[in-house]
């Protein structure tokens, strides 16, 4: 028997007692123009947040990240909260956005932790912040530590985008349902399959269930594996508005990256 997404996801919201959908802030449509060069795939740059989260990722690693992401004119390059202040300034105000993750990679920091690592983020220059859920209170079924671990960052972004990082390849069916309701209710302008460092990354199915669950007042965003313009299609034919790959350069220009998160 198939899982009923909406009596789940009215079972949840009654247990926490909040609204199912309250306010969320919303990326913008578009960043203004930035230099690029024209590719096979062009149209795909705007999904694309170029991201650099690797542990040894030095300046000189940033600074190439950063002029990839001017020369094709990414949405974002998504760096660690560290790293923020340094690509801001990298960036200036060409129109790419600065993302940074908080809570990364495992998302078992704690909730005052977490909504530090935010306000220092967004403090630094972060125009978007990318979370990890509580993973093991998700799957424990502790929906309000998740709840309010979620909430902790979406206050301290003070109006910034929050996508909540769902890490689907740990999370049976039920789970993935609960993770994104409960990060609708929290406020998060979207859901996001993976970090990439899990043992598996996004698949089709889970962004069309992300989608199915969220409807369409929040971003789904895909990443982890995704190296190619056939599987960014792919995603976005499920329901992703926004894609994570550290293989954007292939992604535009036709090829086949490797991720190297």
């Amino acid at each position: 028997m198939s899982l009923d997404v909406e009596a789940l996801a009215r079972e949840v919201i009654a247990q926490l007692a909040v609204p199912a959908a309250p306010p969320f802030p919303k990326a913008s449509d578009a960043p203004p123009a930035t230099p690029r060069r024209e590719s096979p795939r062009s149209d795909l740059r705007l999904y694309l947040d170029h991201t650099i989260l690797r542990p040894d990722a030095t300046h000189a690693a940033l600074d190439a990240h950063c002029d990839e992401a001017l020369e094709h004119g990414f949405w974002s390059v998504c760096v660690a909260s560290r790293n923020v202040a340094y690509v801001r300034e990298r960036l200036g105000g060409s129109g790419v956005r600065v993302c940074s993750v908080i809570g990364f990679p495992h998302g078992d920091a704690s909730a005052t932790a977490k909504a530090a690592e935010a306000a220092r983020a967004v403090a630094d220059g972060a125009d978007e912040l990318d979370v990890v859920i509580a993973i093991g209170a998700l799957k424990e079924g502790d929906h309000r530590a998740v709840y309010d671990d979620l909430r902790g960052v979406v206050h301290a972004a003070d109006g910034k985008p929050v996508k909540v990082i769902l890490e689907t390849a740990l999370l049976d069916e039920r789970e993935k349902v609960v993770g994104c309701v409960l990060s609708k209710a929290a406020g998060a302008a979207f859901v996001k399959t993976s970090t990439g460092y899990a043992k598996g990354g996004a698949t089709v199915e889970d962004i069309a269930l992300m989608r199915r669950v969220v409807g369409p007042e929040l971003g789904v965003k895909a990443s982890g594996g995704i190296r190619d313009a056939a599987t960014s299609d792919a995603m976005i034919a499920a329901g992703a508005t926004r894609l994570g790959a550290s293989s954007s350069i292939a992604i535009v220009t036709g090829g086949r990256g490797q991720s190297t998160y």
